[in-house]
């Protein structure tokens, strides 16, 4: 059985390839991480410019438009008409209090774009300062906590658009 792929790029449009398809290319190095393509009689300049091997994800240059590609094989297509998603983890929409405690700090506020492991605020417990994190990318929707408030376990304190 001859491997089958799809390529996505810029996460808009997917193409199937097969080997045999691939076999038709002619491929040939020109440089590190640049190709000369010949395609149905049409060369193109192809340049590998950035790469993350395991997410199997590449940024290339084709004539010097650049794409975002990822790539799945035999495996991932499997898994994905299996409808599991590979890797993938629930999406935390608020953030809650792990443990009853003073607000010391509220370092975002509604609206702010954050990133994952961006401080969100302090909270002191047991005579502890903890940083909570932000779990994810996101933007802050709202804060239901105010600097020098206690907290209850379990309580909100902060939701993600």
């Amino acid at each position: 059985m001859k491997d089958k792929y799809k390529i996505s790029v810029n996460n808009l449009n997917v193409f199937d390839f097969s080997e045999n398809d691939l076999s038709l290319l002619d491929i040939v190095s020109v440089g590190e991480n640049e190709f000369h393509v010949l395609s149905d009689k049409k060369p193109f300049k192809a340049e590998i410019v950035s790469f993350d091997f395991l997410q199997k994800k590449y940024q290339v240059k084709i004539n010097n438009n650049s794409y975002w590609v990822s790539i799945s094989g035999r495996l991932e297509n499997l898994i994905n008409e299996m409808g599991i998603s590979a890797g993938s983890t629930k999406q935390i929409n608020s953030i809650k209090a792990p443990m009853p405690g003073l607000i010391i700090e509220v370092s975002v506020q509604a609206g702010q774009e954050v990133k994952e492991n961006d401080q969100l605020l302090i909270l002191e417990a047991m005579k502890m300062e903890n940083s909570i994190l932000s779990p994810r990318d996101g933007i802050i929707k709202s804060i239901s906590v105010a600097k020098s408030q206690a907290v209850d376990k379990g309580q909100l304190l902060i939701e993600f658009e």
